[in-house]
């Protein structure tokens, strides 16, 4: 047994494959997003982003929240309010801003961003001048919206590739004991 308490050096011969249940790139990106969103304190819409290279590393992650600085019990998570000002909509950093901010490489040129949400026309602008050149996206509620409208139509202008993510996975569980088994 080696120091971990594998068996390494009896296996009896047999040819050991490797597994065929693994996540594709494409899940894992997603899934990556989907627990970043897990930070989120918003109580409505909890959105992660996450941003790879052509070298399929993560350089950026995000999730939306209150600026750095700014008391996120100090200010309102309203969606509805009879002032504006009362709601979280003026004051909330998006997920595809955080990510892009949040960046640990020189830039983001020609990087996929992963989000659960389909950006919305500011988020496309700073995709659009970060350099970003794919959108994967899980949903699109929001579609007939005209910020989301016009979001689709920048994306589209600047010639980026949006794709919806598509899984036949209902789920990706992470057994936090599965080490420990």
């Amino acid at each position: 047994m080696d120091s971990s308490g594998d068996d390494i050096g009896n296996n009896n011969d047999q040819k050991v494959t490797k597994r065929t249940d693994y996540i594709s790139w494409d899940e894992y990106f997603m899934s990556v997003a989907y627990l970043s969103a897990m930070r989120s304190k918003d109580p409505s819409s909890q959105i992660g982003a996450c941003i790879v290279n052509n070298d399929n590393k993560i350089v950026g992650i995000g999730y939306n929240g209150m600026p750095i600085g700014c008391s996120d019990d100090l200010l309102p998570w309203n969606r509805i309010a009879d002032n504006v000002l009362d709601t979280k909509y003026p004051y909330v950093c998006h997920a595809e801003l955080n990510a892009i901010l949040n960046k640990n490489s020189s830039d983001v040129k020609n990087c996929t961003i992963f989000v659960g949400l389909f950006p919305c026309n500011e988020c496309a602008k700073l995709i659009i001048q970060s350099g970003i050149k794919r959108v994967v996206y899980m949903s699109d509620k929001y579609k007939d919206k005209p910020e989301f409208v016009a979001s689709k139509r920048l994306l589209q202008m600047t010639n980026i590739e949006i794709k919806q993510f598509i899984t036949n996975k209902t789920q990706i569980v992470i057994d936090l004991n599965q080490l420990n088994a």
